[in-house]
């Protein structure tokens, strides 16, 4: 396999009254994929359903991220998530909440063997 980077998209998302990293996360992944139509895997020959999509998912608390509901977002490919410290928690005045803060990158790779 000759994997390929074709494109980074970068996100960010929130979730402002809950303290739901999953939630952020999810938000900062559509936020990446949602603004944008990728054609690059038909150009190269190949399906949209070919394509590797590493997540990048950025917060506070990388174990309170659900891996799997983040995977369930991708419309298609196949994918891996890595969740690493990043992103921000902001508390309120009353100290009783957290909005959360996160950052994602879709990475999208093709296996250009042969193309």
């Amino acid at each position: 396999m000759t994997m390929k980077r074709m494109v980074v998209e970068i996100g960010m998302g929130t979730d402002l009254m809950g303290a739901d990293y999953t939630k952020a996360a999810i938000r900062a992944l559509k936020d990446a994929l949602w603004h944008n139509s990728l054609t690059v895997a038909h150009a190269a020959g190949q399906e949209a359903q070919q394509m590797f999509v590493h997540v990048l998912i950025g917060v506070p608390k990388p174990e309170k991220v659900d891996k799997n509901q983040i995977i369930g977002v991708l419309p298609y490919g196949k994918a891996s998530v890595e969740v690493v410290e990043g992103g921000l928690e902001i508390m309120n005045d009353e100290g009783t909440n957290l909005t959360i803060i996160a950052n994602a990158a879709a990475i999208v790779s093709l296996d250009l063997a042969g193309v």
